[in-house]
């Protein structure tokens, strides 16, 4: 960052309680990896909670996405092999989330398919949501695709009280990867969402052809979004995609990538997502000292995950509580 503020100063800002212009998170993509990772662990060790903050997922609605999004095994416009099912069963769905609240974890999240969840599905999984809010008690979250403020309205009312609409990337790439909706459409539901009261989960892949600079530009959008979540998926090329043949991220790419994000930021939880059973420990060890101080544990949407113990034991040696 020659001729400007020094990555160590700027951290040095963040720990006093401010935060980096958009214009300096800009910044952090020419900065030397060292330095930016070194910032970057120096502003997790000092502002994460040693209680990683950990969530589940359980596919609630699978398949014929109507949405052309090229990196989705869901897209109905793609031949991936992808199950499709309607809403999940109820009993499942609740055997699911007791196991989980039983296994330590803090959140459990419904997950669909689809543009949108409407009519009918959508009041049965309201009603899964306020069952499992009177049952099992687990912080109930929901992804339900681009609902309007009724149908937010709807899931706030049985329970729900975290909305997660991944905005996916930097405005600059998305329209190469996606022609059905927009970044914008996604902001306004997530403004919606904010409106009623939720708190937000957004983040989304990386390793979809972007630059390092539109990893910062992902990273300032972000904050238009204002969530306490950040999930970082890693892309895994699924065959029939039209990423299917996409060239693996580096590791090393991942990891600035990440402290990029920390240092934009700070106070924000940051958590792994899908794609990472593909790292070594040493890099999931170092991702997070440098900003990964959350996840989503076990197995995950169409890809697998890891098992909740596995994921238990990389939490604790990196030095977080369970």
């Amino acid at each position: 960052m020659s001729g400007s503020m020094s990555i160590d100063a700027l951290a040095d800002r963040i720990l006093a309680g401010g935060e980096l212009t958009d214009s300096e998170v800009y910044a952090l993509a020419d900065a030397d990896p060292r330095e930016l990772r070194e910032a970057a662990a120096r502003v997790t060790a000092a502002l994460s909670p040693r209680q990683f903050d950990s969530c589940s997922i359980i596919n609630a609605r699978s398949g014929a996405c109507s949405e052309d999004c090229k990196w989705c095994a869901q897209s109905g416009h793609y031949h991936t092999g992808c199950a499709t099912r309607g809403v999940v069963d109820r009993a499942e769905c609740m055997r699911q989330a007791l196991l989980n609240k039983e296994g330590g974890v803090r959140r459990f999240s419904l997950v669909t398919s689809g543009r949108a969840a409407r009519g009918a599905e959508l009041e049965e999984l309201a009603s899964i949501c306020a069952d499992i809010r009177d049952k099992v008690g687990i912080y109930t979250c929901a992804s339900m695709g681009l609902l309007d403020r009724d149908g937010l309205q709807r899931l706030w009312d049985a329970g729900v009280r975290r909305y997660h609409c991944n905005l996916e990337t930097a405005p600059s790439h998305f329209a190469i990867l996606c022609t059905t909706h927009t970044i914008e459409d996604k902001l306004a539901t997530i403004a919606a969402a904010h409106e009623i009261g939720f708190d937000v989960c957004s983040g989304g892949i990386i390793g979809m052809g972007e630059s390092r600079r539109q990893r910062a530009e992902f990273a300032v959008t972000l904050r238009r979004a204002r969530p306490v979540s950040i999930p970082v998926n890693i892309l895994q090329p699924i065959p029939g995609t039209p990423l299917a043949d996409a060239a693996p991220i580096t590791d090393d790419e991942i990891i600035d990538a990440v402290a990029i994000m920390r240092l934009a930021h700070p106070r924000t939880a940051i958590r792994f997502a899908g794609g990472r059973a593909r790292l070594g420990s040493d890099t999931r060890l170092e991702l997070m000292r440098v900003g990964v101080n959350g996840g989503i544990v076990g197995d995950l949407l169409t890809t697998l995950g890891s098992t909740l113990e596995q994921d238990k034991e990389m939490v604790r040696e990196a030095g977080y509580d369970f």
